[in-house]
């Protein structure tokens, strides 16, 4: 989608004003940060694809920390940026926008590395691969990937991942590739059902009948439109089959 750029600003609308760009929560982050014993008394904090940045604010309330928070789009950093304010955390919150493939900093710059959601973007295994240069020994990655928590998923569901997310794989898949890449495993956990809806899904449906009337001439844009809806629609009918999954790792 992010080849056509008329496609890719209809993708933005429809997710502009939403509290996040996927699934999480204020009490999920906190749980994943649980698995990060032994931080030093500053942390280094990267955060990959932060988005609005609810987990950014996150957080930098509960650390001390300085946050480098990175993300492509500026809106969503924007309203990081207003958010950071209102909470006084300016000084720890650093706001860039910079590709997740091409971040530019120095080896071993960091303490924590953070991606809520964002890892797909260049592939889960690239993802960790890469950002491992930038993690100081024995330091952590937090990062959330959609799996599948079942085998032999219902037909529909499977075709409809093949198509919208088809390196998706299982959680012993995925944590044999956090293995695989050097990391040692400290935590996982799955997302629950409320993660998905309270700041994601509820507000993006509600959003759906006035941006359809909105876009009611425009093929492409309905398109992504049904697409969202069955998006959530897969999720009513088949959560007990796929996830989010929270993986908390050290660097080897």
């Amino acid at each position: 989608m992010e080849e056509n750029p008329q496609l890719f600003e209809i993708f933005l609308q429809i997710q502009s004003g939403l509290p996040r760009q996927g699934p999480g929560s204020q009490q999920s982050t906190l749980k994943a940060l649980s698995y990060c014993a032994g931080l030093p008394n500053e942390v280094g904090v990267l955060d990959i694809g932060c988005g609005p940045g609810m987990q950014t604010i996150t957080l930098a309330n509960a650390l001390n920390c300085n946050i480098m928070a990175v993300d492509v789009v500026d809106e969503y950093l924007s309203i990081l940026k207003q958010n950071a304010q209102k909470e006084n955390l300016t000084q720890r919150i650093t706001i860039l926008n910079r590709d997740m493939n091409d971040l530019g900093f120095g080896k071993e710059s960091f303490d924590l590395i953070w991606a809520e959601g964002s890892a797909y973007i260049m592939g889960f295994e690239n993802a960790l691969d890469y950002w491992k240069t930038f993690l100081k020994p024995a330091s952590y990655i937090a990062i959330s990937e959609l799996v599948w928590l079942k085998d032999n998923p219902p037909a529909d569901l499977s075709n409809f991942f093949k198509n919208e997310y088809p390196p998706m794989t299982n959680l012993e898949n995925n944590l044999s590739i956090i293995e695989t890449e050097g990391y040692e495993i400290t935590g996982h956990f799955t997302l629950p059902d409320s993660d998905w809806w309270d700041n994601y899904y509820a507000p993006l449906e509600a959003k759906l009948p006035a941006l359809t009337e909105q876009f009611k001439d425009d093929k492409e844009a309905l398109s992504i439109l049904e697409m969202t809806r069955a998006e959530i629609d897969m999720r009513r009918r088949y959560s007990d089959f796929y996830g989010y999954e929270f993986f908390i790792a050290k660097k080897a």
